[in-house]
């Protein structure tokens, strides 16, 4: 299959975005996931943050989600 096959079949939501992965314990997990739902968000929103936190802290721009 062809990368453009696979392109058409992509969520809308994730048109233009990348996906960044890890692998955590599940304690870690855990605890993020049950962030989220305390806080009303998703993970991935947490996440985002988390992110810019980090590109805060080093002196970079935070780029949003």
């Amino acid at each position: 299959t062809s990368g453009d096959d696979q392109k058409g079949s992509r969520p809308a939501s994730r048109e233009g975005r990348k996906q960044i992965a890890g692998f955590f314990t599940p304690d870690m997990s855990l605890a993020m996931h049950m962030m989220a739902r305390r806080q009303g968000r998703s993970l991935q929103a947490l996440m985002a943050e988390a992110f810019n936190d980090v590109l805060r802290k080093y002196g970079e721009s935070p780029v949003g989600e």
